[in-house]
């Protein structure tokens, strides 16, 4: 009889040590789970910011400008939308004044009433040989994220 009970208490500590060990690799994975829930929410939580990034981008126009070379002494402004919306009521203003472009074909083009995407618009510019190179333009426009957006751009003459 003793060994029968010798025996039911080595299978009793054998099946103590395994359900030991049993819990032991539950918590375990438990804590691999958790991480797991924590870098799915965090990668959630990207994705999540980066399609919000991109729905006002595409709600968005983003307008630059830049003297083009057309002859030996012709020069345009080239006004262009490389955003991915539509700019509205475009208008151009001149911080350190307008010496280059002629007021009438200001006048006559501005404010411009759509600029689409790739869009562009031209202006003439008038060049002497007391022209600076480097000019202040500050573009002011609407869009579908705002109702007043403003960009400074410094075009510069390739002379």
């Amino acid at each position: 009889m003793a060994v029968k009970a010798y025996l039911s208490e080595i299978i009793a500590g054998f099946a103590l040590l395994l359900s030991g060990y049993a819990t032991w690799q539950t918590l375990r994975f438990n804590k691999k789970q958790e991480s797991l829930v924590e870098s799915q929410e965090k990668l959630n939580k990207l994705l999540l910011e980066k399609e919000e990034v991109q729905v006002r981008s595409d709600k968005r126009a983003d307008l630059g400008a830049s003297f083009i070379k057309l002859g030996r002494s012709e020069y345009k402004l080239k006004i262009w939308n490389k955003g991915n919306a539509c700019a509205r009521n475009l208008r151009l203003e001149f911080p350190e004044g307008n010496n280059i472009f002629s007021q009438s074909e200001i006048e006559e083009k501005f404010p411009l009433e759509y600029l689409e995407k790739h869009q562009y618009v031209e202006l003439i510019v008038n060049v002497d040989y007391q022209t600076k190179s480097k000019h202040t333009i500050l573009l002011v426009w609407e869009d579908d994220t705002n109702e007043h957006n403003e960009k400074l751009v410094y075009p510069t003459l390739p002379f």
